[in-house]
C-alpha cells in the first residue's frame, strides 16, 4: 500500500547553465489547512517563469526546487475554512510562485485562485490554460481596462507582440471575443499559421518596423498594444505606432534604462501585468482569479475559447522534464506543452 505521508516530487537543488539537473524525489505529503485544497496532480504545463525561477536561482541554495505553476486534477483533501470546492471535484489552476509548484504527485493550493476544470477538456487540454488565460484576461480587462462588450470596442485594434506563445495564444482569442481588430506578430510560416488558427486579423513581423507594415493594412496606429516578450526590443516601434491616449501592456520588465518622453507627449498610460501578483499579495481581490477561470471553464465548453496545448509528454519524470524544458527554453514554442501523470 502507498505511503500516505509521502509522494514522489520532480525537482532540482543546484542550478546549472541550460536545463536544470531534475530528479525524483520523496517528499512529504502535505495537508490542507485553512482554505487550502490538496489536489491529486494529473497535468501540469511548462511555462517560461520555470525556466526563469531557475536562472534566477542562486547557488548557495541547497533547497529543492519543485517548478510548475499550471496544475489540472481533483481536490482530495479541502481546509476547514472551503466553501468553494469539495473533494472529488476537478479543477484547474495557475498556483502561486511563493509556494513549491505542482510537479509531485499531490500539491496544495488556496482555493480562491481554483476554478473548476472545463467539462469538455481532459487534464492535459485544461493545464495548458491557467496561468496564460489569467494573464490575458487580467492584461486586457483588468490593465488596460477593455470592455467585453463588442459594440464598445467597433474600430479599435489591439497589436499582440509575440501572439504564437502560450498567453498571445489566449490574448488573440479573448481580444476577438471582445470584438477588437487583432494584429498578431509572428515571422515563422508555422507561427503566423498558428496565429491566424486563433482567430487574428492581421500578421506583422515583430522583426521588421512596424508602422509600414500597419500602413499597408490601412492603420494609422492602433489604440492598444500587448508586449509578451522584452518590451526593451520594441519600444522603439511602440513609441511610433500607438495612438495618442491609447495604453501599452507589458508583463516583462525593461531592463534598461528608457526614455518614455513620447509616451508622456501623446498621453500613453504604461502597464504591467503579472498574474502571481494576487497571490502573492493576498490582496483582497484575489478570488477574482476563481472567478475568471470559471468564466473561461464556460467559454471553453461553449466553444467560445480553444485549448493552446500543442505537445503532451507521458509521464512525469525526470527525462520528460529535461524534454519539455528544451523545448521552452528554445523560444520557438507554439502554445504551451503539457505533461501527464506519474508512472504507476
Amino acid at each position: 500500500m502507498p505511503n500516505q505521508k509521502m509522494m514522489r516530487a520532480i525537482g532540482y537543488y543546484k542550478p546549472e547553465e541550460g536545463v536544470p539537473p531534475f530528479e525524483e524525489v520523496e517528499v512529504e505529503r502535505p495537508k490542507a489547512s485553512g482554505r487550502d485544497l490538496l489536489v491529486e496532480v494529473r497535468a501540469v504545463s511548462v511555462n517560461p517563469t520555470d525556466w526563469r525561477s531557475h536562472m534566477a536561482k542562486k547557488p548557495d541554495d541547497p533547497s529543492l526546487t519543485i517548478p510548475g505553476r499550471d496544475v489540472a486534477g481533483v481536490v482530495v483533501e479541502t481546509g476547514p475554512e472551503c466553501r468553494l470546492f469539495k473533494v472529488g471535484d476537478e479543477v484547474y489552476y495557475a498556483g502561486s510562485n511563493i509556494r513549491p509548484g505542482g510537479f509531485s504527485e499531490f500539491h496544495l493550493v488556496d482555493e480562491r485562485i481554483v476554478g473548476t476544470k472545463p467539462q469538455s477538456l481532459d487534464y492535459a487540454e485544461a493545464a495548458a490554460l491557467p496561468l496564460t488565460t489569467i494573464t490575458a484576461w487580467e492584461a486586457i480587462y483588468d490593465r488596460l481596462g477593455i470592455s467585453k462588450n463588442p459594440s464598445d470596442n467597433e474600430g479599435k485594434s489591439i497589436l499582440i507582440i509575440g501572439a504564437a506563445g502560450g498567453v498571445g495564444s489566449i490574448a488573440t482569442q479573448l481580444a476577438k471575443l471582445a470584438g477588437l481588430q487583432v494584429i498578431a506578430t509572428a515571422s515563422r510560416p508555422e507561427s503566423i499559421a498558428w496565429t491566424k488558427e486563433n482567430g487574428a486579423d492581421h500578421v506583422i513581423d515583430h522583426r521588421q518596423p512596424f508602422e509600414p507594415q500597419l500602413k499597408e493594412l490601412g492603420l494609422h496606429g492602433v489604440k492598444y498594444i500587448f508586449v509578451l516578450n522584452s518590451p526593451d526590443q520594441h519600444l522603439n516601434e511602440i513609441k511610433k505606432v500607438i495612438l495618442p491616449q491609447g495604453k501599452v501592456c507589458s508583463i516583462l520588465p525593461f531592463e534598461q534604462p528608457v526614455n518614455l518622453e513620447a509616451f508622456f507627449a501623446k498621453s500613453v498610460t504604461l502597464v504591467w501585468e503579472l498574474m502571481f501578483t494576487r497571490s502573492m499579495f493576498q490582496t483582497d481581490d484575489m478570488i477574482e482569479q476563481h472567478r475568471l477561470l470559471n468564466e473561461v471553464s464556460h467559454l471553453v465548453d461553449a466553444g467560445k475559447i480553444r485549448t493552446t496545448l500543442k505537445e503532451r509528454l507521458t509521464p512525469m519524470n525526470p527525462d520528460n522534464m529535461k524534454e519539455a524544458f528544451r523545448k521552452s527554453l528554445s523560444g520557438s514554442m507554439l502554445g504551451k506543452i503539457v505533461l501527464e501523470g506519474f508512472e504507476e
